[in-house]
């Protein structure tokens, strides 16, 4: 098959060329940008599941949606080494830039006060020079966002920003990937803000992205958070949809997939999105010609899984210590006799198969936690973040 004209686009966010099995998810969205657009009550939206289920690509995907409506949108990354201050400032900017707002002043009252929840990030009595530029001309307006206190300041720049989105008869949203991530007084904040917004009915919401354990992390900042959010649990593809996601591609290439070709193709990728996108890159290589078959498939399987084990699991497992390493082994072990899917496994568990105490194995898995290598979805189990992970540590031995 010829490699330059290979559909399939196995990469971290990278919108695959038919995506496929998440029209649900796109037709509630559109019902929510309605809603929100005509000042009627609706729940923020938070995506959660594994890596490599395509949160991301969907995420990008309801973004999208937003900005063909004419919404102002705005995306950002949380990272656990940085405060929330800044990267929403430069989210926000380009939202306000995306509504199109026609009255000139308005526009720049919010731009200042975005300006000043910016300011805010440098330490009190900082010099100018000092303080961390958003690129916003407007001038700052004192006394609005900028009390320090992020939770007052959040709800501040929210209200605003909304009253600016009714004006034209849209609304805001504001994506947030890796959502866990964020600082516990940052979670609490943009609760709070999604409180007030979901009270006064401005046209702003959030879309969250994150792995299996963000609904806790939420609950455990505010505990009405469960009724602010609509969750939405992302999974591995069902088998007619992991077959369009193969074949549809393909056929805009004049290229088939047999039958047993896309059962064989499901049973490797196990429905996973990133997987498959994986899978058909290296299988469509391969294949010497049209249509593609079972033994291609075979053929390339091995190969995918070699990059799959450097690129995907490998640069994961490379950034754990020894000791953590341990850790992910005894896991993996204790996973294969309980539940070889990967599902969670009690961390009893696990100190057993080392055979430690549990108290003693706390930093290592605390540590694990923080790398985003395993969450902990319930008290007193654990599980990989990454679908898997565990089959890949036992055949590495």
């Amino acid at each position: 098959m010829d490699p330059i004209t290979n559909p399939y686009a196995p990469g971290a966010g990278q919108r695959p060329p038919e995506l496929a099995g998440r029209d649900e998810q796109l037709a509630a969205f559109d019902v929510v940008l309605e809603r929100v657009a005509r000042g009627r009550p609706e729940r923020s939206l938070v995506l959660t599941g594994l890596r490599g289920v395509g949160k991301t690509v969907l995420l990008n995907a309801l973004r999208g949606t937003a900005v063909r409506k004419g919404w102002g949108t705005g995306k950002l990354e949380a990272r656990p080494d940085q405060g929330l201050r800044r990267p929403l400032a430069g989210a926000l900017h380009q939202a306000v830039r995306e509504l199109g707002h026609r009255d000139a002043d308005s526009v720049d009252h919010v731009l200042g006060v975005i300006k000043s929840f910016a300011h805010r990030d440098a330490a009190a009595g900082a010099r100018l020079k000092d303080q961390w530029n958003p690129g916003i001309d407007a001038p700052a307006v004192r006394g609005r966002a900028d009390s320090g206190d992020i939770e007052i300041d959040l709800v501040e720049l929210f209200t605003d920003l909304g009253g600016l989105a009714a004006d034209v008869g849209k609304g805001v949203a504001v994506f947030i990937d890796e959502m866990q991530d964020l600082g516990a007084d940052d979670v609490s904040a943009l609760c709070a803000a999604c409180h007030e917004l979901s009270q006064s009915g401005l046209p702003v919401i959030v879309v969250g992205a994150g792995l299996p354990h963000l609904p806790a992390v939420l609950s455990a900042s505010k505990s009405y958070s469960e009724r602010l959010f609509r969750y939405q649990r992302i999974d591995r593809l069902t088998r007619e949809a992991a077959d369009r996601a193969l074949a549809a591609p393909a056929a805009e290439e004049d290229a088939e997939f047999e039958p047993d070709a896309l059962a064989a193709m499901y049973d490797a990728t196990g429905g996973y999105p990133y997987f498959i996108q994986a899978y058909g890159k290296v299988v469509w290589d391969l294949a010497p010609r049209s249509p593609i078959t079972a033994a291609d498939v075979a053929v390339g399987a091995p190969e995918a899984e070699s990059e799959l084990a450097v690129g995907f699991f490998g640069s994961r497992y490379e950034r754990a210590t020894p000791g953590e390493r341990d850790y992910l082994m005894a896991m993996a072990e204790v996973a294969a006799a309980a539940d070889p899917d990967g599902e969670a496994v009690p961390t009893a568990d696990v100190a057993a198969a080392l055979g430690k105490k549990p108290q003693s194995l706390s930093p290592a898995r605390d540590s694990l936690l923080k790398k985003g290598l395993i969450y902990s979805g319930e008290r007193g189990r654990i599980a990989f973040t990454v679908p898997h992970f565990g089959r890949y540590l036992r055949e590495r031995g």
